[in-house]
């Protein structure tokens, strides 16, 4: 690439040190797609001829299929995929392929193939999230009417239904494709063109190109275009904030599998057991979910310290980019691959939930709202329902069962009706609270926006 400058070649432990070709291999089709539409850039500009132009779209729809066959060679001596790619079209093609780099640098270039592989990744993703969010909405349905307890400080707070709990996955999720979406939409501009920093003294119409690739328009500094990581470290972001929340719901199925719990039984395909306790039946995807959101997390922070200290536009940091990049694509991809699969096999054990909310306790608040309901002062009605909290504790005579009315006269015996957990739930009818006629018109509204 750069013989007429150095007399001496590169070291081979630099070559090895310097290299991404182990890596950024999996750039082929987008540096290709890439490639042709610079070539044609070039042939309506007249730099190429038609037969040129025609020689180097065959020689790269050629590369490009027997590096997806494997059949391809891969040089660390050349670097990265864009010179191992030129340097094998060059060679079979020969002067036409020497052509194609013209008006074009290697940092407009992969800043080109990142983006395109960016957006079709996020593509992939919104398809993996909304498969996801299909299956909760499949258990949210089915458990509509299932109660079981809400938690505060993983403490029993009020009633809720299953399906207003496996809801709220849904809702997370798609925040989760609404950062994905604008992420795409800010990427999904052309960079090529850009040349090293400054463009180029020949000037190709950039317009095309873009529209040829996709791309909603072009950038409109070179500089920056060059030095723009921001879109990689936004995805990043977007993928680590998916993370935690599939990283949120795996803790509750490790807590609703939980013998203590026992509210969810995991299929025998996504669990595992024990190599000494032959009782045992582990929650081994949900561990592994949590386990690699840190990983998600990780990578997010390890570009965004490559990216802190750089003056623009390209340093060979940037090089650095890329396995984060791929390793959370390819570790989200799986990790709602193999959620979506397990949540749709799950079974909700709806008796135990049911018994878990039978306490009491959890309408302690509909206590309250009654006294209020009556005319009693909020902050005074709490501190007369925390009396008879108190003495249900220290007489272990459940709250439902004590003689209300010698603790205050404030309390009525049409209070003990609030004690219905089915009364409890049918009166929350907010948009957003847990009736079950708002969860199973909460799951057509989403089977609608699917």
């Amino acid at each position: 690439m750069w013989k007429g400058r150095f007399a001496k070649d590169t070291s081979t432990l630099v070559q090895d040190f310097g290299e991404s070709i182990s890596y950024d291999w999996r750039l082929y089709p987008h540096d290709v797609a890439g490639s042709i539409a610079h070539a044609r850039a070039q042939l309506n500009a007249g730099l190429l001829n038609d037969e040129e132009f025609s020689q180097i779209e065959k020689g790269l729809r050629e590369i490009e299929v027997d590096i997806r066959e494997g059949r391809f060679e891969f040089r660390t001596s050349l670097e990265d995929i864009h010179m191992n790619i030129e340097a094998e079209l060059t060679k079979r093609i020969g002067a036409a392929g020497g052509k194609l780099h013209t008006a074009r640098s290697r940092n407009d270039q992969v800043a080109t193939d990142t983006r395109l592989y960016c957006r079709t990744q996020i593509d992939s993703m919104l398809e993996a999230i909304t498969a996801l969010q299909n299956v909760l909405l499949d258990q949210s349905d089915k458990n509509a009417a299932a109660v079981m307890p809400g938690y505060t400080h993983l403490q029993r707070g009020q009633p809720v239904t299953v399906g207003h709990h496996l809801l709220a996955y849904v809702e997370m999720l798609e925040r989760d494709k609404g950062r994905m979406a604008d992420c795409r939409k800010r990427l999904n501009v052309s960079p090529l063109g850009s040349g090293a920093l400054a463009g180029s003294t020949i000037n190709l119409d950039r317009e095309a190109i873009a529209k040829e690739l996709g791309f909603d328009g072009i950038t409109h500094n070179s500089m920056d275009a060059i030095a723009d990581r921001d879109y990689i470290a936004e995805l990043l972001f977007a993928i680590s904030m998916m993370g935690v929340h599939l990283s949120r719901l795996s803790e509750d199925l490790i807590l609703w599998c939980s013998s203590e719990f026992g509210f969810v039984t995991l299929s025998d395909e996504h669990t595992t057991g024990s190599s000494l306790m032959p009782q045992k039946k582990n929650p081994d995807v949900c561990e592994i979910t949590r386990g690699k959101t840190g990983r998600l997390v990780g990578n997010l922070m390890n570009l965004l310290v490559a990216m802190k200290g750089l003056p623009i536009t390209y340093n060979r940091d940037l090089q650095e980019d890329k396995p984060p990049l791929f390793d959370s694509v390819d570790t989200i991809l799986l990790v709602l691959a193999v959620n979506t699969e397990m949540i749709g096999a799950m079974e909700m054990r709806q008796d135990r939930c049911l018994a878990a909310a039978s306490d009491p306790m959890l309408l302690a608040t509909d206590l309250a709202d009654a006294l209020v309901k009556s005319g009693v002062p909020f902050r005074s009605a709490h501190e007369l329902v925390g009396k008879a909290v108190a003495e249900s504790v220290e007489s272990g005579v459940p709250l439902d069962e004590l003689d209300l009315e010698k603790i205050d006269e404030a309390y009525t015996p049409e209070m003990k009706s609030v004690f219905s957990l089915q009364t409890a739930l049918a009166a929350r009818t907010n948009t957003g609270a847990p009736s079950i006629e708002n969860v199973k018109r909460e799951v057509e509204r989403w089977r609608a926006c699917l």
